[in-house]
């Protein structure tokens, strides 16, 4: 089953699409996806769908939206008499478990190619680390489950997701100034700093982006932008990191900005 969650929720078994059209089954289809060929138990489930307020009549109400599921991967399955939708989306002692193979669900192959990404990283190979996070960022249609109603658990499902896109945009960033690609990733993080104006880290790579293709004065004004920021929104002046930065600019200190505290 091909399942993408990086953006609006879409799944195919056999290229038919399977995603159910009610809010609590594509729900369950969701957290069954982002934790594939894992046990999602009952309890867990029963959080997602109805918080703290489970019904009396939950569990067989969960067995209806799990039947719900299971048609639709039936239907899918017509032409495959070999294969049962329990084969796929199995019960198991506590809970339910969703067969996927590597490589089906887009959350997934965006974690293992982000992961690789990092490990070039941390080794210096910075055309290497570029290129997979590129990659690992490419999969992502827009935030994550854009279109499902998110569950205390599907929500910080969701946010660690989209906190490791970030991570791995910056992480991309910085290995492309590493290569000397300053005047390229200029645009980009004008409009993530602009997106995230609390951001140091975005705020530090445009700095430094700047200060290397001879804009120090436009440098200086994405340092106050976001100091105004910080100041306006949290009563609180930029880190030390970002001053030393600001400080280096002003010095013209091309060694400094290149390599700053905050870059790893």
């Amino acid at each position: 089953m091909e399942i993408k969650v990086l953006g609006s929720l879409a799944a195919h078994e056999r290229g038919v699409p399977v995603v159910p059209t009610a809010a609590k089954p594509r729900q369950l289809l969701a957290l069954l996806a982002l934790h594939g060929d894992r046990v999602v138990t009952v309890p867990t489930l029963m959080e997602e769908i109805w918080g703290e307020n489970v019904p009396r009549s939950a569990s067989t109400t969960l067995q209806t939206y799990i039947l719900q599921l299971r048609r639709k991967i039936a239907a899918a399955l017509v032409d495959e008499p070999a294969l049962d939708a329990k084969d796929i989306l199995v019960t198991r002692l506590g809970g339910y478990l969703l067969r996927v193979q590597p490589g089906q669900v887009d959350a997934h192959e965006f974690e293992r190619l982000a992961d690789h990404g990092r490990a070039a990283y941390d080794v210096a190979d910075y055309r290497t680390a570029s290129d997979l996070l590129r990659r690992a960022l490419g999969l992502w249609q827009g935030p994550a489950l854009v279109d499902v109603p998110a569950g205390s658990v599907l929500e910080l499902e969701v946010l660690r997701l989209n906190e490791e896109r970030t991570t791995a945009l910056e992480r991309r960033i910085e290995s492309d100034l590493r290569l000397g690609r300053h005047a390229e990733v200029v645009p980009e993080l004008r409009v993530l700093a602009a997106r995230h104006p609390l951001h140091e880290g975005f705020c530090a790579q445009l700095m430094r982006a700047l200060h290397h293709t001879g804009g120090s004065w436009r440098a200086l004004e994405a340092y106050q932008r976001l100091r105004g920021s910080l100041v306006r929104e949290l009563g609180l002046e930029p880190s030390a990191a970002l001053r030393g930065l600001h400080q280096a600019v002003l010095a013209g200190d091309p060694d400094r900005v290149l390599h700053p505290a905050t870059a790893d």
